[in-house]
């Protein structure tokens, strides 16, 4: 079974559960009801602004990716690798050289060209020194790109790179356009079926169809508007009323039965390569010492998380990593519930009347999982004072500066196990051995040796604790059964509106 099948069929494991009518020459004929071509949709967050490559929030890919802004490939529900503004690629034998030939019909918003060199553009951009792409030395693992003629770009890395097409499927990765860098965070330009219309600060975003996508015809969506609503009550809400057709990853598990039993809607639940954890600030004493770490993960009782902070849809973790991901080990052994090992290690290191802080972004996973978290640490004499912070706060304080003791989030970007390498990542986690171990997954193309050292690698950060880690999400889907396409599966955070149509 090669990687992508891996994925795929552990997404799906962990998956829980017009009438025509006629009239006489002289009788007026009578109108066929007008189709619907415009969709409504919540989220949970607004984003920080609509550059993927810009900032690390997620939202912003779940409104521009593949919507306003296309990849060289793109990332199906089930996981699998598609073509999009690359129709084909291919690699060498030692997965150091990949080519990938480009579509010839796809243009910008602006009405300047797609083609190699944009490519290139965009790689160079997102490695460079002054780059806040998040990714930023996934792209530097490009040794150099060839552009041969306006249809081919040649990726040369440093070290082999099996999984690359399905990171370049990522929002990270998407081509943008030279002259409108400076102004995507509010203009986006991208090649996408939908262009930018406008953004009601604290509100919506609203996207219209792109007459000059070179697949108009398919679209069947003539506007998209993206509603924010953080509150659970008001996502239900909007849509019992019809403010609202979809909502992915909407918080209302607790009355399913509500929209189970309602024949206006459909509800999918649905697989994700989430990891919802506690980040600990690792720089920050006592977080530096890995025994204190180690009394809190012994601390925690995963099952108890998972149902007050996601009303049971999820599938307890071990480590930084899910179930469905090529090289998975089942972790959840090391550091199990044991609250007397956990007084034992805090009493080891010195540690008594300890107090820290959990800021908690707006989620309500986050709000309500560290109400839980904060009970259980009290088991074993650690106060946790609770703090909500708004998400623009969260991610300048928390991700931007580290400014913090611990806190409650969900990484969604799968592949993601080198942020444990990144020197100045919101963790502080300084290993050179995790490093020296992260640099031979990469140099390995051998599947089943890659997978093993993935395995040692999410052994090593599960045992040095360096975050508590509780569950993989299992999404919540709730739409009006006359629109379809709307994904169950979340490998990616998308909301691909090309897939949408009313029935």
């Amino acid at each position: 079974m090669d990687r992508r099948s891996v994925l795929m069929s552990g997404l799906a494991a962990a998956v829980v559960g017009s009438t025509l009518v006629m009239a006489g020459c002289n009788r007026q004929q009578a109108a066929a009801p007008k189709q619907k071509t415009t969709v409504n949709l919540g989220m949970v967050l607004e984003p920080p602004g609509l550059d993927p490559t810009a900032g690390a929030a997620s939202a912003i890919g779940e409104i521009t990716l593949y919507n306003v802004y296309e990849t060289l490939t793109k990332i199906g529900q089930d996981g699998s690798v598609q073509p999009l503004l690359a129709q084909s690629w291919q690699a060498s034998a030692d997965q150091k050289v990949w080519t990938f030939k480009l579509r010839t019909d796809a243009k910008f918003h602006n009405g300047e060209p797609f083609n190699a060199e944009t490519v290139k553009f965009a790689f160079e951009r997102a490695a460079a020194e002054g780059s806040t792409n998040k990714d930023k030395t996934r792209f530097q693992g490009l040794e150099r790109i060839e552009t041969p003629d306006a249809t081919t770009v040649v990726l040369h890395s440093r070290t082999p790179n099996p999984d690359l097409p399905f990171l370049l499927g990522l929002a990270t990765a998407v081509i943008v356009e030279p002259k409108s860098v400076a102004t995507n965070a509010t203009q986006p330009v991208g090649t996408g079926p939908f262009v930018f219309d406008n953004w009601q600060k604290g509100a919506a975003v609203t996207l219209k169809k792109w007459e000059g996508y070179r697949e108009a015809s398919k679209i069947a969506m003539t506007q998209a508007t993206f509603r924010f609503i953080s509150d659970a009550a008001a996502q239900a809400a909007a849509l019992l009323s019809g403010d609202l057709d979809v909502f992915i990853r909407v918080q209302v598990a607790r009355s399913l039965d509500q929209f189970r039993n309602d024949q206006r809607f459909n509800v999918q639940i649905g697989a994700s390569s989430a990891k919802t954890i506690v980040a600990l600030n690792n720089a920050k004493a006592p977080l530096n010492d890995v025994r204190v770490r180690q009394a809190l993960a012994y601390a925690i009782d995963r099952s108890a998380v998972i149902a007050g902070a996601a009303d049971g849809l999820g599938v307890p973790i071990g480590s930084y990593y899910v179930p469905g991901m090529p090289g998975y080990i089942d972790l959840t052994s090391v550091h199990a519930h044991n609250l007397d090992k956990a007084r034992a290690l805090l009493k080891e290191a010195g540690v008594q009347n300890l107090t820290l802080t959990m800021k908690l972004p707006p989620p309500p996973y986050a709000r309500q999982g560290g109400e839980v978290i904060a009970a259980q640490l009290a088991k074993i004499g650690v106060t946790v004072r609770l703090e909500n912070v708004e998400w623009a706060q969260w991610l300048s304080q928390v991700y931007g500066k580290s400014d913090y003791d611990m806190t409650m989030i969900s990484h969604v970007e799968p592949y993601d196990l080198g942020n444990f390498a990144k020197a100045d990542y919101y963790w502080n986690y300084k290993s050179d051995k995790f490093n020296a171990l992260y640099a031979r997954i990469n140099a390995t193309a051998d599947a089943q040796e890659r997978n093993a050292l993935l395995g040692e690698a999410q052994k090593m950060v599960a045992e040095e604790a360096v975050g508590l880690y509780l569950y993989q999400p299992q999404w919540v889907t709730v739409h009006s059964k006359q629109l379809q396409g709307v994904w169950q599966h979340m490998p990616v955070f998308v909301n691909d509106l090309a897939s949408m149509r009313w029935s």
